[in-house]
């Protein structure tokens, strides 16, 4: 059995859900999933003795959170190289966004090109807001952390 870290930033409590369900879909296909706050987080090494990570933020005025900026500085620090990585997370408004205007995206390319992990093959994961307070917002978030335990092995 393999072991994927979900940390996640939540404002609203959308992204928060998302982490939940994406971990529900990683226990579908057989792996453990743990779910965090990125606040939980103190030192790089608590990112350590995980097979996969995915990590969560909502698209705030078309970028990343600062907490979750602060974040990714500190995993940098984590013995990640090689692992597979994903990012998901939430956006309200769709005027202006761009791919690279969402957090996921800019999550995805920090953990692909500055941490040198494997890039999920689905790509990063973006609900809309309210998608997520629906049955096909959660099958999609549960979808996604299967196919991503799955692509793990177990």
């Amino acid at each position: 059995m393999k072991r994927v870290l979900i940390a996640y930033f939540s404002l609203t409590g959308k992204t928060e859900k998302m982490a939940e369900y994406i971990g529900e879909g990683v226990r579908f296909s057989g792996n453990e999933a743990v779910v965090k706050k990125i606040s939980e987080f103190k030192k790089a090494d608590d990112l350590n003795g995980y097979d996969g990570y995915l990590f969560g933020c909502a698209t705030y005025f078309q970028d990343i959170a600062e907490p979750m900026r602060t974040f990714l500085f500190l995993a940098k620090k984590a013995a990640l190289k090689g692992k597979l990585a994903g990012a998901f997370g939430t956006y309200l408004h769709d005027v202006g966004y761009t791919v690279g205007g969402q957090s996921t995206a800019v999550i995805m390319d920090t953990m692909q090109y500055i941490y040198q992990m494997e890039a999920f093959g689905l790509g990063p994961l973006k609900v809309k807001e309210p998608v997520m307070e629906t049955p096909e917002g959660m099958g999609t978030c549960q979808d996604y952390g299967k196919v991503f335990g799955e692509t793990l092995g177990s």
